[in-house]
């Protein structure tokens, strides 16, 4: 016994026992996450100007801190309208836009929309930021890019298989807003103004200002598009 503490001074080691009793600690709140996790380089992320983009480790999340004119919103790997001329005149504004592979279904007071009339094709897998609300869902008819992707039968390939990984734990910000990858999925959210979500494949929260906090400053418009 003497020798083994001789031996482990003279080494520098230490001896560390497991504590039985040891609970971990639950992961932050979402917009405690926002706040006080280190934010990585955006430079490593930047898929195109103006636009950031990264998918989780484990491929079941996508997601870019981009722009918005209207329902116009510009993601790098998908097909939209955002450039198209007959748009110039609305506002840009900035957002933060998730996919998901695999997704709960919308709770009944979180479907945003009446899809043209029909009440029918609110499906989840889609959240969406803008500086002052946060939702869940969307009207379509068929998958997300995502889950085409890395869904069930998805096909592991194209513009969504080359985006760079957020590493666990990391914060990425664009014009006040800003997306962490933790606790098994992403949180998206204006800390400023108290507004964001939390998406994971198994569960969503929608986080709202509280009624008697005083509103933000109004957000300023992107400089980028």
């Amino acid at each position: 016994m003497l020798a083994a503490l001789v031996l482990a001074a003279a080494t520098g080691c230490t001896v560390t026992t497991e504590d039985p009793g040891y609970v971990p600690p639950p992961p932050p709140a979402p917009m405690d996450q926002l706040e006080q996790a280190a934010l990585a380089n955006p430079d490593d992320f930047s898929s195109t100007e103006g636009v950031l983009s990264f998918i989780t480790e484990d491929r079941s999340i996508v997601c870019s801190l981009t722009s918005a004119r209207g329902e116009h919103v510009n993601l790098p790997y998908e097909t939209n309208s955002f450039t198209d001329l007959a748009n110039n005149k609305l506002a840009i504004v900035p957002v933060a836009h998730c996919e998901l592979a695999k997704y709960p279904k919308p709770a009944h007071g979180d479907v945003r929309d009446d899809c043209a009339g029909t009440s029918l094709g609110y499906l989840g897998g889609v959240a969406f930021l803008t500086p002052d609300n946060a939702t869940y869902g969307e009207c379509r008819s068929g998958v997300t890019q995502m889950e085409a992707t890395y869904g069930p039968n998805g096909n592991r390939a194209g513009a969504l298989a080359q985006l760079p990984v957020l590493a666990e734990g990391l914060n990425l910000e664009r014009n006040g807003l800003r997306c962490s990858a933790y606790n098994g999925g992403v949180a998206c959210g204006n800390v400023s103004a108290g507004v964001g979500f939390f998406v994971s494949p198994e569960r969503y929260e929608l986080i709202s200002r509280p009624e008697n906090a005083a509103p933000p400053p109004p957000a300023e418009a992107s400089k980028t598009l």
